[in-house]
């Protein structure tokens, strides 16, 4: 019998839809391919439940299948889903996240958060007439457009031109930010970043009680660049109105997708009035930009659920169990680790509300190697654990078969400090999913 994988490669190119869902990232035992999900669970094809810490590439934090979100979404669907002009939905969604957001007075609400940061960067490029992007080299990931693919080692069908237009600094350096601005003067459009990711900003390096992304937003307004925040992963996990509010920022432009619609496609740029407006057409004779033009980009079924997603995540102070879950699954972890003598082998790090973890090998260097067999081993207790998202589904009894599969994990993770993981791995070792050469 062909395996999944098999069909999945002939007729996918990359054998997913998203290269972080591709057979390569995952350790040999896991589901190849899943049916359906429900809460914290997945189901393969033969109906075999996982505990998921996946959850969707973080676009899940209420659990799969919520059924207000459903029932939201199919109450839109029931309506038509898309309409000749603007629907009552679109109006309503849009009104929520510019009264929910104070940085933000307008929104285009679109598909994917490709497409979003890729409409910031226009309107950066327009609003200050300049070409270069800055984009910060320890966030993972901003578009599959060329402008940052661009800055990654895969660059075969990207002309030249596009690869020198965007330059790189790294997260909490605010020097190399500036000496990046001051090596080309007036030609830099925009700075792309996440506001934290595996740590917190650091101290501000000149106004006590800020922190490095003030510096940014500072710099940013002294040399006329247009600060783009990516709330992809940050928006309605750190706060019900993003990272920025967390860290009491206000960018110029922003973008959401991912948790805001609980694994509905919704995605959103939004921002500053005189930025935005450059995509308008209400000011008689002025230059217009193409900003986003989607059929799809206001499916009313995907803003029913955002709509009502985040009526959840106030109601139920969603935002306060990331928190408080994430602590207590580090600390529960973390001494397991330490416990059985591992604790410089593996280590749990990131941010409460979003945590993730480091596997190293007997020299203590990061491994993906182990990192593969700990994933392996986490899956013959049926925990699915490629990284670290949390959803309000995620209770005690999750923490539990978690903590019960991460025991016997670590008497094969100990074995293989000692022995080596190549003998306790099956199958090849997970790849990064940006490199050159399959």
């Amino acid at each position: 019998m062909t395996s999944y994988r098999s069909r999945l490669n002939k007729v996918i190119p990359g054998g997913a839809h998203t290269y972080s869902r591709g057979h390569d990232q995952f350790s040999d035992n896991s589901p190849e391919i899943l049916l359906r999900g429900k809460g914290a669970y997945v189901y393969d094809h033969k109906d075999e439940e996982f505990l998921d810490f996946g959850m969707s590439l973080r676009a899940v934090n209420l659990g799969y299948a919520n059924q207000e979100v459903n029932e939201a979404a199919i109450k839109q669907i029931e309506f038509g889903n898309n309409l000749t002009r603007a629907s009552i939905v679109e109006l309503e969604a849009a009104e929520l996240i510019v009264n929910l957001i104070d940085s933000v007075d307008m929104v285009k609400f679109t598909k994917n958060g490709s497409t979003a940061v890729s409409a910031a960067v226009k309107l950066s490029r327009a609003y200050t007439g300049r070409e270069l992007i800055a984009r910060c080299s320890d966030h993972p990931f901003f578009s599959y457009d060329d402008w940052f693919i661009s800055s990654t080692p895969i660059k075969k069908g990207i002309p030249n031109n596009i690869v020198n237009q965007t330059k790189v600094f790294p997260y909490n350096d605010i020097k190399a930010l500036e000496e990046l601005f001051e090596r080309h003067p007036n030609q830099f459009s925009c700075v792309v970043m996440e506001a934290s990711t595996s740590e917190h900003p650091k101290e501000s390096e000149t106004v006590p009680g800020e922190t490095y992304l003030h510096d940014v937003q500072r710099l940013c307004r002294k040399y006329g660049v247009v600060f783009v925040l990516d709330e992809m992963i940050t928006g309605f996990r750190w706060d019900i109105a993003g990272a920025q509010k967390y860290y009491n920022i206000s960018p110029d432009l922003c973008t959401f997708g991912k948790a805001m619609a609980n694994g509905f496609s919704v995605a959103a740029i939004a921002g500053k009035k005189e930025i935005m407006e450059l995509g308008s057409i209400e000011t008689k004779g002025k230059e217009r930009v193409f900003l986003l033009s989607t059929t799809h980009g206001a499916e009313m079924c995907g803003l029913g659920a955002f709509i009502k997603t985040v009526e959840i995540i106030k109601r139920d102070n969603i935002i306060n169990h990331f928190w408080t879950y994430g602590e207590k699954l580090k600390n529960e972890l973390t001494n397991l680790a330490i416990e059985k003598g591992l604790g410089d082998y593996f280590k749990m790090t990131g941010i409460a509300c979003s945590p993730s973890f480091l596997t190293l090998d007997e020299k203590n260097t990061p491994s993906l190697c182990f990192r593969t067999l700990f994933q392996q081993e986490m899956i013959k207790s049926n925990v699915l654990m490629p990284w670290i998202a949390l959803s309000s589904a995620h209770g005690d009894l999750e923490l539990e078969k978690t903590k019960f599969a991460f025991k016997k994990m670590l008497d094969v993770y100990a074995l293989a400090i000692e022995e080596g993981a190549d003998k306790f791995l099956r199958g090849e070792s997970i790849k990064p999913v940006f490199r050159q050469f399959n």
